[in-house]
Formats: C-alpha cells, sequence, structure tokens
C-alpha cells in the first residue's frame, strides 16, 4: 500500500501515512481555511487502507491546536480506523499533549470516549 503524505504549513499539519508498516502521524496545528478539503484526500486515503489493512496500525496525533472544523474530520478518521479495529485488527491511538495542556488532554479523551479504540494519553515534554 502506498503511502500519504502531506507536507504541514502555518495552518495545516503534517501527514505521514505509511500504509506499508501501519504508521500514521498527523503532526502540527490544524486550522485550515476548509478543514472538508484538506482532510478529504486522508479520507479517500483510509477508505482504500480499510480494504486491505496491515495486522497493527499505530496512530500518533501531536497537534498543538486544532478548530472545531478540523475536530469533526479528526472524529471521522478515527471512525475510519474504529472500522478496521471492530474487523480484529489492532489499532492503537497514541494521543500526545505537552505537559500542563489541559485543553489537548481533554480532547484525546472526549475522543477515545467516542471511538472504541485503545488510545495511549501521552505526555510530553515541551
Amino acid at each position: 500500500m502506498n503511502s500519504l503524505v502531506i507536507e504541514g504549513s502555518p495552518k495545516t499539519p503534517n501527514i505521514n501515512f505509511d500504509g506499508a508498516n501501519g504508521a500514521f502521524l498527523i503532526e502540527g496545528r490544524s486550522i485550515p481555511e476548509n478543514s472538508l478539503d484538506f482532510y478529504k484526500p486522508i479520507m479517500e486515503w483510509l477508505d482504500s487502507y480499510i480494504n486491505e489493512p496491515q495486522e497493527e496500525t499505530e496512530v500518533s496525533i501531536k497537534l498543538e491546536y486544532f478548530n472545531t472544523s478540523s475536530s469533526k474530520c479528526i472524529l471521522d478518521v478515527f471512525k475510519k480506523l474504529e472500522t478496521i479495529f471492530k474487523r480484529g485488527n489492532k489499532v492503537k491511538i497514541n494521543w500526545h499533549y505537552e505537559v500542563d495542556d489541559e485543553d489537548m488532554l481533554e480532547a484525546g479523551e472526549d475522543y477515545q470516549s467516542i471511538v472504541k479504540i485503545p488510545f495511549n494519553m501521552i505526555e510530553d515534554d515541551e
């Protein structure tokens, strides 16, 4: 499976989805002008990945900040991953947040309560 790499910008996160190894990374800030447009190729790539996922998929989320419209798109990403998990494949989400960033910790906990995928909450030093 091909990888999906999208170079980040001040308003969009780095995306590095390694389909061959099942290692996915979303990192940076997610405040695009149009979240649906930005996340559309990610969702389409995930639709293909769902058909032939790796035995294990590990997702690392290292976001400094995301806006409300990105929040919905991130949830949609998790919902697609949940499909893989429900089929019996291993899926793990590593939710990174900086020390003292209560908002980002709470956001991760909110996602964890919605999707049925194991989350690791990882506190990073700044």
